[in-house]
């Protein structure tokens, strides 16, 4: 029997190569996990042409995933450089590589990531099509936007964020009701630009049945783009983010009708107290769609740290049902991020995931814990260093401020609660201040 996509496998009863796989990374019957991708609530982002993936499963019921963005742009085209960031972003656990270049040769960009990167790798075509035509936004036509969606499924991407939900009538509403930050997406920004010079319609939102076409044939996963996230608190849960997300869940039902798989972007800044009440709408509108979220970022005040302001919001969107954490570096809002960067928004994200995934109950999240807290007990070092989310970073740490006494730290020393406790249950003598 063949199948179109993964989902039109799942709903035939086959079982892929890549479900089997990405089951075992999740520890789950692969039969339980082909009756949640059947449903849409589970994705596995799989292009035909991607030689090189290592599939994934994303989903709610699942481990929470992280997603990387990178790519070459005016102020770093560096392709090197780029990859050297993709292949440390993959060795630090990220699952998803989304390549949002913006300057230069990106398909050439785009290929080798395909061509060499395990990780589901995603893109945004619409602004490769700015780079690719060479000319004025308005000149655009809604073809030339088409082709481009071709061009990148034909490259092997994974999954591409289009906007399909700021239509006219979604535009209309923004315009009506004013933001204090406006559109802040700039892959909206940009159709609501087109749109507003041209007079047209997005043309991703009326010739969506023709895209959805093309991610059928080869597989591409259609990642709806929230172009109306709020990009402050202030604009957060707004009429113009409701309206959109309104939009976004009918444009879900129809991927499925063709047997397209389909996850849902979501905000974006917004307060602490509104992130799961969203959650919870968004899974109501998309009927359990996996949401992939920007942060959430809980708080506007704080640039050089929104790797933490991130952390914070996606520990609390995941814990309440979002599947995917989009990482947000200390660059943000400021510059684009280097090396380091890179790996303290991977860190600040897989903590906020992991913290979920204990949340949630997700099978075997505590185990990892649990471990910890057995090889602090034991005053286990080497072990504590291998349990750690950023080995190198803790192993540093302790190298910088060494103890008197290695089976302590030079916070504690002779005070240390655990190594007294161990021996006042063994039955020693404790005397603490003259040892």
């Amino acid at each position: 029997m063949e199948y179109t996509t993964q989902m039109d496998a799942a709903r035939k009863g086959i079982i892929t190569p890549e479900m089997e796989i990405a089951a075992a990374k999740e520890d789950m019957k692969v039969d339980t996990l082909m009756g949640l991708m059947a449903k849409g609530q589970v994705i596995i982002p799989a292009n035909k042409r991607h030689g090189a993936l290592s599939p994934t499963a994303i989903g709610s019921m699942l481990k929470t995933k992280i997603n990387v963005n990178l790519g070459i742009s005016r102020d770093c085209k560096d392709m090197d450089v780029e990859l050297e960031k993709v292949n440390s972003a993959v060795k630090m656990g990220a699952e998803s590589i989304m390549d949002l270049s913006s300057y230069g040769d990106t398909r050439t960009f785009r290929r080798r990531l395909t061509g060499e990167c395990p990780a589901v790798i995603g893109t945004v075509p619409i602004y490769d099509a700015v780079v690719y035509y060479h000319k004025p936004l308005k000149e655009i036509t809604t073809q030339e936007w088409l082709d481009i969606v071709r061009m990148h499924a034909e490259d092997g991407v994974d999954f591409m964020t289009i906007h399909c939900g700021i239509n006219r009538e979604t535009a209309g509403k923004f315009k009506r009701n004013k933001r204090l930050t406006n559109i802040v997406s700039r892959g909206g920004s940009i159709i609501f630009a087109w749109m507003e010079m041209t007079g047209k319609e997005n043309p991703f939102y009326e010739h969506y049945d023709e895209i959805l076409d093309v991610c059928r044939e080869y597989d591409v996963t259609m990642s709806l783009g929230d172009a109306c996230r709020p990009g402050c608190l202030k604009d957060a849960s707004d009429i113009s983010q409701m309206e959109e997300l309104l939009t976004l869940g009918e444009l879900t039902k129809r991927a499925w009708e063709k047997d397209v798989q389909v996850m849902v972007e979501g905000p974006g800044h917004m307060p602490l107290d509104q992130i799961a009440a969203n959650m919870k709408i968004q899974q109501t509108i998309c009927q359990g769609a996996p949401f992939y979220v920007l942060g959430p970022l809980v708080t506007d005040i704080a640039p050089g740290y929104d790797h933490i302001t991130a952390a914070i919001g996606g520990a609390v969107a995941a814990a309440s049902g979002a599947s995917f954490l989009c990482y947000v570096t200390p660059a943000e809002h400021l510059r684009l991020p280097n090396l380091e960067d890179v790996k303290e928004g991977i860190i600040a994200s897989r903590i906020a995931a992991h913290a979920a995934d204990v949340a949630k109950g997700v099978k075997g999240a505590r185990d990892w814990d649990d471990q910890m807290s057995t090889a602090r007990k034991k005053l286990d070092w080497e072990e504590m260093f291998a349990l750690a989310i950023d080995p190198e970073k803790a192993r540093r740490y302790r190298a910088e401020a060494k103890p008197e006494k290695e089976d302590t730290c030079s916070m504690c020393g002779n005070f240390c609660a655990v190594k007294n406790m161990n021996r006042i249950l063994d039955g020693e003598i404790v005397n603490i201040y003259d040892e």
